[in-house]
């Protein structure tokens, strides 16, 4: 028990520097408003790849923190918004993106929807043509001998 008690000591006095660092790193940043925007709008601009429907600055996820924590870096190192994207991406690809660029191999994706959707107007439009057709061409009238058969059938009926 003593062993136990002591490890766990000794684990939290050896994470407890790396906290204290992290946290007077960030706060150092977060007290530049200018920078600390910056690391927003860059946040928000690149997706957690755990969660995968969330960009960066909303996911708690580990490795959406390991991103913020190597974009502040990068910040503090002097780089521009389009280096720190242009690292991203090369390193994750485009998926890291929340925002992928159209590209050959995106088109499908951004153009699907909407190749669907014209080709499902023109499918109803050309079924509504037809249908049309088809009932005017059963609406027309009887022929006389139709007419008369008609009728005889209807007197039949009302004879039973």
């Amino acid at each position: 028990m003593k062993r136990r008690l002591a490890g766990l000591l000794l684990g939290m006095a050896l994470h407890s520097p790396a906290l204290f660092a992290s946290s007077t790193t960030e706060a150092a940043i977060a007290a530049d408003p200018v920078t600390e925007k910056r690391l927003q709008k860059l946040s928000e601009e690149l997706r957690c790849l755990v969660c995968q429907n969330q960009n960066i600055a909303d996911s708690n996820a580990e490795l959406a923190q390991d991103l913020r924590r190597e974009v502040r870096t990068m910040i503090k190192d002097g780089k521009s918004d389009k280096e720190i994207i242009d690292f991203m991406v090369t390193r994750y690809g485009d998926f890291v993106l929340y925002r992928p660029p159209v590209q050959g191999n995106t088109l499908l994706l951004w153009g699907g929807p909407l190749v669907l959707l014209i080709g499902g107007l023109i499918a109803l439009i050309r079924y509504q043509r037809r249908r049309a057709e088809r009932v005017a061409a059963e609406d027309k009238p009887l022929s006389a001998e139709e007419a008369s058969r008609a009728e005889a059938l209807l007197k039949e009926l009302d004879n039973q």
